[in-house]
C-alpha cells in the first residue's frame, strides 16, 4: 500500500499526512494510542518494501493498521486489502490483507476457509493466490484483486 499512500509530512506527536496517489486525497492520520510500540516497531516490515507505511506484524504475525482509528476513507472501504471477497449479492464476505492474512466477515466462508487452508500449504504467492480464487469462485464468490 506504500505505493498507494505515502506520508507526505511528519507533525510530530504520532501525527501524519498522508497523500493517496490514486485519488488525489490527502488526510491527517494519528497512529493508535495503543499501537505507538508497534508503530516504532519497524522490523517486521523487513523485505516488505512497498507494504503501507502504518502495517505491522504483531510477534504472531498478526497484521495490525496502526492507524486504524483516523484511516483514510479508502482503508476503511476496503481494509488494505490484496483480495476482496464479496458473496453472491455483492456484499463484502471478505479480505486477504498483506501476504496471506484471510479475514472472513461470516462464518459460512470462515468454514469455506478452513477447508481450503491444507490446499494452499507449499503454492508460492501466485499459486496461492490463483487456488484461493478459483476456490472461492467456484463456491460462488465473486473475488477482485
Amino acid at each position: 500500500m506504500n505505493l498507494v499512500h505515502v506520508i507526505t509530512e511528519v507533525r510530530g506527536d504520532y501525527t501524519f499526512v498522508v497523500y493517496n496517489y490514486y485519488s488525489g486525497d490527502v488526510k491527517e492520520v494519528r497512529v493508535d494510542a495503543d499501537k505507538y510500540a508497534l508503530y516504532d516497531d519497524r522490523n517486521s516490515l523487513a523485505g516488505l518494501p512497498d507494504a503501507c507505511p502504518f502495517l505491522r506484524f504483531d510477534t504472531e504475525g498478526k497484521a495490525w493498521c496502526t492507524v486504524h482509528f483516523t484511516r483514510p476513507d479508502i482503508c476503511r472501504d476496503y481494509c488494505c486489502w490484496r483480495l476482496l471477497i464479496r458473496d453472491a449479492q455483492g456484499k463484502r464476505a471478505g479480505r486477504v490483507l498483506y501476504q496471506r492474512t484471510f479475514l472472513s466477515d461470516n462464518d459460512e466462508l470462515g468454514r469455506l476457509w478452513d477447508e481450503m487452508k491444507p490446499q494452499l500449504s507449499g503454492l508460492n504467492d501466485e499459486e496461492w493466490d490463483m487456488a484461493v480464487i478459483r476456490f472461492l469462485t467456484a463456491a460462488g464468490y465473486h473475488v477482485r484483486e
